[in-house]
């Protein structure tokens, strides 16, 4: 665990607070599709990501969900610490978008260190100003794209996070993240296949125009 946490955080955190993180936290693999946090679950436990990335979204009244953003290696999610402030139930869900390999830090250690360690606070007010700047990118996206530009601009998120150029989904994985139909998602993926950005097979997408 130490040589994990000195690769990804320690250029971030002094040493003792690197020794409380590994007295206190737990190491966890998440396969690609595992599900690590959902709505209205309680949250024990905060994520600091070693490798992989986890997608999060947020869901409406009928159940559909719409992705937020992606965290990935050297990254936390700043809005489970915020949802323990008000009620301490999730507001988000979490899906593991590749494997991905975490430490789990139990949340009453996030307030303690807030006030015990100034790299702990501006790791978690960095973490909040670069998720609050992802979700008025997603709120642009909804406002001002196109759907075609939607879903060029949600492939290739996704090929960045996971450094991969090929995406493996299918077309209603790809609308259920872009909360529309898949017969739209279709239609514009082959648009976009005969604009020659990316490239189709079954059950996998690769993106050509990064």
């Amino acid at each position: 665990m130490r040589v994990l946490l000195e690769r990804h955080y320690g250029y971030l955190f002094e040493p003792e607070l690197l020794d409380e993180i590994e007295a206190n936290g737990k190491c966890k693999l998440i396969k690609q599709g595992e599900r690590l946090l959902d709505i209205g679950q309680e949250i024990t436990v905060m994520p600091l990501i070693f490798s992989g990335a986890i997608k999060i979204l947020r869901e409406d009244d009928q159940g559909d969900e719409l992705l937020l953003y992606f965290i990935e290696k050297g990254d936390t999610c700043a809005m489970t610490f915020s949802c323990c402030l008000g009620s301490g139930k999730s507001e988000i869900r979490a899906i593991a978008e590749s494997d991905t390999e975490l430490l789990m830090i139990p949340i009453e250690k996030m307030d303690e260190w807030m006030a015990k360690y100034q790299s702990w606070r501006e790791f978690i007010l960095d973490s909040y100003h670069t998720r609050m700047s992802e979700l008025l990118e997603t709120i642009d996206t909804l406002a001002f794209m196109k759907m075609d530009e939607r879903i060029m601009k949600y492939l290739k998120d996704r090929a960045m996070v996971t450094n991969d150029d090929i995406i493996y989904s299918t077309h209603q994985d790809v609308a259920r993240d872009l909360h529309t139909s898949r017969v739209v998602v279709s239609r514009l993926l082959k648009s976009l296949e005969r604009e020659g950005k990316i490239e189709l097979s079954r059950n996998h997408i690769k993106v050509l125009a990064l």
